[in-house]
């Protein structure tokens, strides 16, 4: 029986090659997330080990507020006394000291007048402390004067510049002009390390730019003397130092900062499996599919083989070694091309951040995944054909059998069941019920359940659909006939355009919540928003932009500006949490901006360190009118806040606003917005140049009108749903695929079929034209579905969030009706192959087909 088995399947190389081609790229995508982490980890592990090269033990001070790790913007460490360095030196053991002003946050303004931005690494704002080993200047000389500063290569080519220029550059202050008196390089002829942006200044300079702390220092680099391990240092020096500080060896720096890492790649890795998790979701579609017309065709073999002595237990295990082979061939194939894509990805993250990767490795656990899933799916959906051809009487070997419809009575109240199951779930997750994990995997699970009870559905639905759309075909009679055989198979019908359904059912899901999104911005905006300038700029990880507070001065005497008002940004600690926070000089302006009321006490500052919450923040933390509640930012020492109001539920304006006199210990003391409002009469584009005009030496910034803000911030929305619909493009093939097998399997299952009608009269391009219109049906009737379960998916979600901003429910029917014509013109792609081949049957030797 096995030998059967495996001739059988090597004589039918394409059924095989086309049933693995799903599993293939599904593997090819969780081998591939797998391949990418492992080669990115070890190249941040060299990265690091090449940055701490040359420190054997660290200083810093602990910031104040702890580490906000992926939570928030990374806390720059309180600076360390000049004094303290001479302490360290002091210490046995200690061979030398070098004290460092190092940042995030330098911004180099080009030649063309824009900041240099970066794709993750940081722009370091650092003091010149001389040439290394690791560090030499290529070019020019070090700065001597508070107005020179020398940068590493990679920040001289993005920017533009060259030794001699003068150059603006951005810090905690606003933009300053130096001049560029040297490039500088490191160790094997690298322009930076993990393409990091550096600008190194004098240290007084660094000090007051970077840290905002005159003769303070960010870390001390201590040297080890011979004979003095790193490990017995760092005890000595952290005995000395005391509770405040951090001390750490090379080794713990390394391991810190690349566990960091790892965790974002890890963030980023478990993306790229969900999305391979529903790659082969489609996947299973398309082996169940395979696997049921296969069954199908080898009715009366199976039989044969029953008839001859072969067991139930036999034809079952015939079906599942199949399965095995294909899924083995297919998981070797997927952990090769996984190999292919990680490497193609990696190339792609080290060019565009400038790491130097490391030799590429195949994990353990690329390996191990690849084989599980790939042999887990693919004898999962055979399971069920399996049975069912175990159950093929031998008498059928004696007969011309022909698979006939069974009654869709037990799998329609089996959908039934699992769809409300689904729907439960979805509900439970989407109202809240549960915490954390248990939300997401409620959602998950009901999403996932939803496709599984839709599609045992779509069998039911199938017949009368079918039989409708194919009536747009049915002015030929390759039309009529195409829709006949579009229909003629529920089951199959269904299973095929249920792949489709999956992605397009994603996809259009997502894009209602976006749209929805966006019409209830833009509904918010005109009702609850009475600003009509808004400076603002993008920011990156370290916060939003900022801008020189003078422009607010000067904007606010601009003929025509009725009111203004500007708000200060920060991450710092309430309470036991971190947590956003503002701070308005002009309270009442601002608040009458955005239509705000007081709820509770009152929206103005009355003395210093108040503060005011909106209804949600006061809910939550069970903040109350007269509450004293301790705040501490960056600089600075806790602060006893008092909350004099609770203002009105607002969509657009929220979270904890604070008094302007705390804006000395925020990290930026510069406001990220500005909100101008002009007076009847005057021309709000005449005010918004001169605005302009005033942010010249603001380039991160820039100031545009109420519509022009919306739709800045709505284009974010359309930016998400281009990398979703990218990412899911990968299900879509899979559902083509799917397409395209069960065309080439029913055409090698109507042989004889096919050759009757090119006997009694039907040409060529008739035959192509049936094939045709039955593939555009059935793709046409997948994107139906997909645009309904999408539409109830995207339509629950937006209705569970009406109370986070989402007013207006909006359907983007331009893109649903550009999806449904792709689906037809997938249909028509996905033909091509099946119809050439239905096409070219041999009359004669297909009506003696048996």
């Amino acid at each position: 029986m096995l030998k059967a088995t495996l001739k059988s399947l090597l004589s039918r190389k394409l059924r095989l090659v086309l049933s693995g081609l799903a599993v293939v790229l599904g593997v090819m995508f969780v081998s591939g997330a797998f391949v990418l982490t492992d080669t990115l980890g070890r190249s941040f592990d060299s990265l690091f080990a090449s940055a701490y090269a040359g420190i054997d033990v660290q200083v810093t001070k602990k910031p104040p507020l702890g580490d906000a790790g992926f939570d928030g913007p990374q806390q720059q460490s309180t600076g360390i006394p000049a004094a303290f360095a001479d302490k360290v030196k002091a210490v046995p053991g200690v061979a030398a000291v070098t004290a460092q002003v190092g940042a995030d946050g330098a911004r180099v303004v080009g030649k063309d007048g824009k900041v240099v931005t970066t794709f993750g690494p940081p722009r370091l704002g650092e003091n010149w402390t001389g040439e290394t080993d690791l560090l030499k200047l290529r070019e020019g000389h070090a700065p001597a004067a508070d107005n020179e500063i020398v940068v590493n290569a990679a920040t001289a080519k993005a920017a533009g510049i060259k030794v001699g220029d003068q150059v603006g550059v951005l810090t905690l202050q606003p933009k300053k002009t130096f001049t560029l008196v040297g490039i500088f390089g490191y160790s094997g002829d690298r322009d930076s390390i993990g393409g990091a942006l550096e600008v190194m200044f004098t240290t007084p300079v660094a000090q007051e730019l970077m840290l905002g702390q005159p003769g303070a220092f960010s870390s001390i680099d201590v040297k080890a003397e011979p004979g003095v391990t790193h490990a017995q240092l760092r005890d000595r020096i952290a005995a000395m130092a005391g509770a405040d500080y951090k001390v750490q060896t090379n080794a713990e720096m390394q391991a810190a900062t690349s566990k960091d890492f790892k965790a974002g790649l890890g963030f980023f890795n478990n993306i790229l499996i969900g999305f391979a998790g529903v790659a082969l979701f489609v996947g299973t579609f398309l082996i169940l599919n395979t696997f049921s017309i296969i069954v199908a065709q080898r009715t009366r073999e199976l039989a044969l083989m029953r008839a001859l002595g072969g067991s139930r237990g036999q034809t079952l295990g015939s079906v599942l070694t199949e399965a095995v082979a294909i899924g083995l061939v297919a998981s070797v194939l997927g952990l090769a091309a996984g190999v292919g894509v990680g490497v193609l990805l990696a190339w792609l993250f080290g060019n565009l951040t400038g790491v130097a990767l490391a030799s590429v490795g195949v994990p353990a656990a690329a390996v191990i995944s690849a084989f599980v899933v790939g042999l887990v799916v693919t004898v999962v959906a055979a399971v069920l054909p399996a049975l069912r051809a175990s159950r093929i009487p031998p008498i059928a070997a004696l007969q011309e059998v022909a698979t006939p419809d069974r009654p869709l009575t037990k799998l329609t109240v089996s959908g039934a069941v699992v769809g409300a199951a689904g729907g439960t779930l979805l509900g439970l997750g989407l109202n809240g019920t549960g915490s954390g994990n248990t939300t997401l995997f409620l959602i998950l699970g009901g999403v996932l359940v939803t496709f599984i009870g839709v599609a045992l559905l779509t069998p039911l639905l199938a017949r009368p659909v079918v039989s409708l759309l194919g009536r747009l075909f049915s002015w030929s009679v390759p039309g009529k006939l195409g829709r006949l055989n579009s229909g003629r198979n529920p089951r199959r019908t269904a299973i095929t355009a249920a792949a489709l359904m999956v992605g397009l059912a994603l996809i259009t899901g997502v894009n209602v919540i976006l749209a929805s999104a966006k019409s209830s911005l833009t509904q918010q905006a005109a009702k609850d928003v009475t600003v009509d300038l808004i400076i603002s700029g993008d920011g990156d990880q370290n916060g939003p932009a900022t801008f020189d507070p003078a422009v607010m001065d000067s904007a606010a005497h601009i003929s025509g500006v009725s009111s203004a008002a500007s708000e200060y940004w920060e991450y710092g600690q309430v309470g036991t949490e971190r947590h956003s926070v503002s701070a308005v000089p002009d309270l009442p302006a601002w608040a009458g901006m955005f239509k705000l009321t007081p709820q509770q006490g009152a929206l103005q500052f009355t003395g210093k360190d108040q503060a005011v919450v909106d209804p949600d923040t006061a809910k939550e933390h069970g903040y109350t009118v007269g509450q004293s509640v301790d705040m501490q930012f960056t600089h600075g020492d806790v602060h006893h806040v008092t909350i004099v109001g609770i203002y009105t539920k607002s969509n657009v304006a929220g979270g904890i606003i604070v008094s302007k006199d705390l804006i000395p210990d925020f990290r930026v003391q510069q406001p990220s917005w500005g909100y101008l409002k002009v007076s009847p009469g005057t021309a709000v584009a005449d005010v918004q140049r001169q605005v302009d005009t005033l942010l010249k030496d603001n380039p991160e910034v820039s100031v545009a009108n109420r519509a022009e803000y919306v739709a800045a911030q709505s284009a974010q929305f359309d930016q998400l749903l281009t990398m979703i619909q990218v990412l899911l493009a990968l299900a879509i093939l899979i559902a083509v695929l799917g397409i395209v097998n069960t065309l080439a399997l029913s055409v090698l299952e109507r042989t004889r079929e096919l050759g009757l009608l090119r006997a009694i009269g039907m040409r060529r391009a008739q035959t192509m034209r049936m094939v045709t219109v039955e593939a555009v049906v059935i793709s046409v009737f997948g994107a139906l579905l997909g645009l309904g379960v999408g539409i109830g998916l995207g339509s629950a979600v937006v209705h569970a969030l009406k109370d986070d901003g989402f007013t207006r429910m909006a359907f983007p029917w331009t893109q649903m009706g550009t999806y449904l014509v792709l689906a037809a013109l997938v249909g028509v792609v996905a033909a091509v192959l099946p119809s050439i081949r239905a096409a070219r049957v041999n009359v004669l030797q297909a009506i003696a087909h048996d």
